[in-house]
Parts: structure tokens; sequence; C-alpha cells
């Protein structure tokens, strides 16, 4: 970053620090709350952490597809929302996702302006057995990893200091906005009835359209030819996501409970049935089994399950990754023949697999399983399926045209592609001057 690009965010980071040490003069007074478990606030900060390696866990996912010269840079693209995205959240980014409703879109910013209320604010309405700083951050962890899946479709072409910028949009304009509609009590999709367990919806489509938006507005990186720098590191990301992802949608229970042991299962036999079907696919089309392939469909099950995982049957679980899979495979063959550079396949697979994870939910939603839920397709009732198709489709044109925006916004700013010179080089050496 230049000295020049530098100055702004060093300003507002000094705001920060000031307004932290006025905001935190007063001692607290932390409530006791009768309703209070244990066990409950356990699962949900392991939860948190397993959510968290999910970041690192992606970065070596990303980091070991792309080019030896770009594996560095692309890596920190996932570290860095871990710094970047906890400074907004604690800012005023929990505030716009969960604060005040306002109009059912958004939050107000002040509700927990600099985490004010949170450390002894009453616990949230749908964890009443945790303290609210413990789903506050636990939430972090989601918010960090939802811009980073996008550098999968950007990867090798987009400075660094762009994408810092990028991140903050994002998260303001596209992640909080549709984390407020559908996980707020007030919010609008919520309201309409749409579920969506751990984010389907609010980080898995959100990330996959924006990284749609990002592909087609960049163009096409100068070097086509793909030479993946690690195979070994997309193994060892996959292993991390697939660890995390079992916090990412059991700790969606908010409790050591039933329903978390039930998200725990789902999202087990979704995933290994997403991978075994990837590789089967790719066998009848007359492809070897690959390291690639298993992992890239173990992933795609993961995304698939998502908003399904506390609503839908074990046995569900399995037809929906396997149909994820196959449906994903063929976005993936087919995007090959176009002229859309998402180098990872990240619409593909994050997009398209949330697509069909959200329209599966309306099939498959049992409230037997979730009282929480309304009955899907498969169960004679049309509403929540009718529901959630016309919300899915209202969610990819929202988060395409605010991606859009934010990247013109972006690009006249601080410029988002390399020059032919620097991609020629490679990332890490003109973005970062560092080498592996």
């Amino acid at each position: 970053m230049t000295r020049k690009l530098a100055i702004v965010p060093f300003i507002i980071l000094v705001l920060i620090v000031v307004l932290s040490l006025v905001a935190g003069k007063n001692p607290l007074s932390i409530p006791q709350n009768p309703n209070e478990n244990f066990a409950d606030i356990a699962w949900l900060l392991t939860s948190t952490a397993l959510v968290l390696i999910m970041t690192p866990g992606l970065a070596f996912f990303y980091g070991g597809m792309v080019k030896k010269k770009n594996v560095i840079s692309t890596m920190l693209q996932s570290f860095i929302c871990m710094a970047i995205v906890t400074v907004i959240w604690f800012f005023f980014g929990f505030s716009l996702a969960f604060g005040e409703d306002i109009g059912g879109i958004i939050g107000n910013p002040g509700t927990f302006f600099l985490m004010n209320g949170v450390l002894d604010g009453a616990p949230w309405p749908a964890a009443t057995t945790v303290p609210l700083v413990v789903f506050a951050f636990f939430q972090l962890k989601f918010a960090i990893i939802t811009p980073a899946l996008v550098t999968g479709a950007i990867s090798e072409r987009v400075r660094f200091t762009s994408y810092i910028l990028f991140i903050c949009l994002f998260i303001v304009f596209i992640y909080a906005p549709l984390a407020h509609a559908t996980w707020h009590p007030d919010g609008f999709l919520a309201k309409l009835g749409v579920l969506d367990f751990a984010g389907g919806t609010v980080v898995h489509m959100s990330a996959g359209v924006a990284a749609l938006a990002a592909a087609i507005y960049l163009k096409k990186g100068h070097n086509q030819e793909m030479k993946p720098a690690r195979i070994t590191y997309v193994l060892l990301g996959t292993g991390l996501l697939w660890f995390g992802w079992f916090g990412f949608n059991g700790g969606s229970a908010m409790g050591a409970n039933a329903l978390a042991a039930t998200a725990v299962a789902t999202t087990a036999v979704a995933s290994g049935a997403a991978a075994f079907a990837w590789i089967i696919f790719d066998a009848i089309k007359g492809k070897k089994p690959s390291a690639m392939g298993t992992s890239i469909g173990a992933v795609v099950g993961l995304v698939a399950i998502t908003p399904a995982a506390g609503f839908v049957s074990i046995q569900h679980s399995l037809v929906i990754g396997v149909v994820a899979a196959i449906v994903s495979n063929m976005m993936v063959e087919w995007r090959t023949k176009t002229s859309l550079d998402d180098t990872l396949d990240v619409f593909p697979c994050h997009g398209v697999g949330g697509l069909v994870g959200m329209i599966l939910t309306g099939v498959f939603a049992n409230p037997g399983i979730n009282s929480v839920a309304s009955k899907g397709l498969f169960f004679g009732e049309t509403k929540l399926f009718l529901t959630h198709t016309v919300v899915a489709l209202g969610v990819v044109v929202f988060v395409f045209v605010m991606s859009m925006i934010i990247l013109k916004v972006t690009d006249l700013i601080t410029p988002l592609r390399v020059s032919k010179d620097e991609e020629e080089e490679g990332l890490d050496i003109t973005q970062l001057g560092e080498s592996l």
C-alpha cells in the first residue's frame, strides 16, 4: 500500500482508537442471565474457533490452485479479511447486521456502535442461553469468510490495495443488508419465511454472485493456463474447511442440543456424498478421479447443505449433496467453454451450490426436525418452495447489481486490475514484494 493510499485508512483507524478510548471509560455491570447454559456457551465458543479456521483453510484451498508466483498474494487475500472485517464489525458492522431494524433491510449502525452494549446487553432472541458477546463474535467469523470467498474469481489479476477497499464496501453494502434481512427477526426475508440455517444465501450466494460480477468486470487474465502450485495445499485447505464447517453449521443451532447434532450429521453426509458424486460424474465424462475433483466436490456439498443443515433429514442431505455436485460440475464444464474468467470457479461452486441448496431447502424442509420450518415441496406444500425460488432470483439480482456498483466505485478510486507486466511477473512480487 502506497503512502498516499494509506493516509485515509490510517486516519480512520486513529479515529476508531480515540472513540474506543472514550467509549470504554465507564465501568460495566454485566447482568446475570437466568437462562445461561454453560454447555451452549462452550459449544458456541468452540464453533466460533472452528469457523475462524475455515478462512486459513480457504487460503490454502485457493493458494494451492493458483500459479506459484501468486500463492502468497492469493493466501493473504483470505488472511487480510480476518483483520479488516474484524475492525469493521467492531466499528459498526455488527450493528448494521443485527442492530435495531430499519425498514427490514438494515440495522441501526448506532445500536452496538464500537461494541457498546455487547458485553452487558441482553442475549440475542435466537440464542437466549449464551451471552450476546458470544453470538456477536460467532457471527463475525461468517462475515470474515464471505468476502474471502470472492477472491477465487479475481485472483492473479487484482491489486491488493483495491481488494481491501472492495472488502470494506462489500461488508457494508452487500453482506450486512443480507444478514439483517435474513437473520434478524424483523428482517424483510425473515418475515417472508425464508430459511437459511447457516448462510447459504447470506454467505455463499452473495460471495458466488459477487465473484461472477467481478470476473465479468475484470475480464480475462493475460495467461489462461492453469498451473496449480500445490495440490497438497488444496487438500490441506479442504481438510480445514471440512473440519471448520461442523462449527459453521452445527454452531448455527445456537446451542449444544439435538438440532446441532442434526446439523453436524447432515453436513457430514452431504459433503461426503458430493465428493463421491463429483469424481463419479467426472469418470462418466472420461476423466480420471483426482484430488482436485474430490476437494471441490466436498466443498460444493458443504456449501449446498449450509442453508438446509438444520431443516432437513439426514437422508435428504445426501440427495442435496449429490444434486449440488452434479449441477456444479456441469456449470464448471459450461464455464470453461465461455469467455468468463472465474479463475477458481467460485460462481459455479459457491454461487450455484448455494442456489441449489436454497432451492432444495424449499423442497425438503421438515418441521418435524425444526419447528421453525414450513413444510417443503416434498411434503406437499408449495409456499416455501416458491418463496425460496423467487427470493433466490431476487438475491442474485441484488448482489450482482450492487457488486458491479462497488467494483466501479473501487476502480475509480484505485484501479482494480494490475498491469500486464505485473500479472506476468506475479502478484507476490509486484503487490507484496515477497516470494516463495
